[in-house]
């Protein structure tokens, strides 16, 4: 079983080298890590090439301005039988390749429960899951959204579903996560696999409430549901 480790860097000199090196201690001589690099002005890049490691392949040179988009260029090249997605600021735990790749006999898409750390790495909640109340309802995620695409695994056929990531989603992790119900078998695990950081230079502010206003709130879940919708059509054909 091949693995792809999907990363999307912007501007991450400060963590991204421990991160790296926390998903390369646990990937084999065949696997390969994809750092999708959206054009960071910082010494980012220059840090991924200086770990000098076959395994790791950069893709850059385009402006995404967007999370969203650098992931879904990340996914474009990934080509392991399973799929890992990877911020560029958290840690990831001894095994947490090992003991999610062992739920693929039976399941599609496989999400772990992280501790939320602060930037020194101090725990400031120990269980994602039960900060949030975590359940895997289509209808309770497409109301608040419960995934967090660094805990995210899935095999490679989820691809044929989730990508193109429509124009206007809010989140990459959310839409994965809905598409993950509505079409395939996903697991929570309960075991804390990864140390999820939280710091002033997040790129994305899954874990915590969103500001959007009401009307921005469910004109997106309404967006949401009708992507699903009409992705449903496209894979009964």
């Amino acid at each position: 079983m091949k693995i792809s480790v999907c990363l999307a860097s912007y501007n991450g000199q400060l963590f991204i080298e421990q991160q790296i090196k926390s998903i390369l201690a646990q990937l084999s001589e065949y696997d390969e890590l994809i750092v999708s690099d959206d054009c960071s002005t910082d010494k980012t890049l220059e840090i991924v090439e200086t770990l000098n490691d076959k395994r790791i392949k950069i893709f850059s040179g385009i402006r995404y301005g967007s999370p969203i988009r650098n992931f879904e260029n990340a996914l474009k090249h990934a080509t392991g039988d399973v799929i890992f997605l990877s911020d560029q600021d958290d840690v990831w735990l001894p095994n947490k390749v090992k003991i999610m790749t062992s739920y693929f006999h039976q399941y599609d898409v496989v999400v772990s429960n992280c501790s939320i750390v602060d930037k020194e790495l101090n725990i400031i909640k120990d269980s994602f899951f039960l900060s949030v109340n975590t359940r895997k309802v289509f209808f309770n995620n497409l109301y608040d959204n419960h995934y967090l695409g660094c805990c995210m695994a899935f095999k490679k056929k989820v691809l044929d579903i989730i990508l193109p990531f429509p124009k206007k989603i809010a989140m990459h992790d959310i839409w994965i996560g809905l598409c993950a119900e509505a079409f395939y078998k996903s697991i929570f695990v309960d075991d804390v696999l990864l140390l999820y950081r939280r710091h002033g230079g997040n790129a994305s502010p899954t874990s915590e409430r969103s500001s959007a206003c009401l009307l921005t709130k469910l004109w997106y879940r309404f967006y949401f549901l009708i992507q699903v919708g009409y992705r449903m059509l496209l894979w009964r054909r």
